[in-house]
């Protein structure tokens, strides 16, 4: 199982992160409690290796500003998390995951979207990502996911990635709020994450 950790601001839970074997690491540059500058991000990662893929999320951000970004930062993906377009996506010079709501989601969307991931995450709350809210997860045996596409997300912690690796499948999970405590990120709690979900021979 791939794992994604997102919402990274510091070289330090970067390096748990790559240490503990995560295969992604999210950096916010939308308005979120996790945002996290251009010059930080990319100091932090400066500091990784080749092994870990650096995502850079974005909601309804310019083409121009995500392509400065991710130059800057070295982004290996580019995270569309707002109402972006097919199209736009396509534009990008970059490979794409593209989040959708859990609740708006379509086989249309799915399907046809020009992603190389599609991750499925909670309804927004204040901001997109990021809210720790789970959803049924049965209501995605109704459409037509590939699986080796499917990143899963909203409200995974400790307690509950291990169910979610055995109902849904997906290809990775992302968690951000479900490794921290009071707002933080916790090493502790990312190292457990990491462990659950790759448990029983998985990637």
């Amino acid at each position: 199982m791939n794992v994604k950790i997102c919402g990274i601001t510091s070289i330090e839970m970067a390096n748990v992160v790559e240490e503990n074997g995560a295969n992604f690491i999210g950096f916010v540059f939308a308005p979120s409690k996790r945002q996290v500058s251009t010059e930080k991000a990319a100091e932090i990662a400066n500091t990784l290796g080749k092994t870990i893929n650096k995502v850079g999320v974005f909601v309804n951000e310019t083409k121009e500003n995500i392509c400065h970004i991710a130059e800057q930062v070295g982004l290996d993906y580019i995270q569309l998390h707002g109402d972006e377009t097919a199209a736009f996506a396509t534009s990008l010079p970059y490979p794409v995951i593209k989040a959708f709501s859990s609740e708006k989601v379509t086989n249309e969307l799915i399907n046809h979207y020009p992603a190389d991931y599609i991750l499925i995450d909670s309804p927004p709350q204040e901001f997109r990502g990021g809210s720790g809210v789970t959803f049924d997860w049965s209501t995605l045996n109704q459409f037509d996911i590939d699986r080796s596409k499917l990143i899963l997300a909203g409200g995974l912690t400790i307690d509950n990635v291990a169910q979610a690796r055995a109902q849904v499948q997906p290809y990775a999970v992302d968690v951000s709020s479900g490794v921290e405590t009071n707002g933080i990120k916790d090493a502790k709690k990312i190292e457990q994450f990491i462990t659950l979900a790759k448990k029983d021979g998985s990637q």
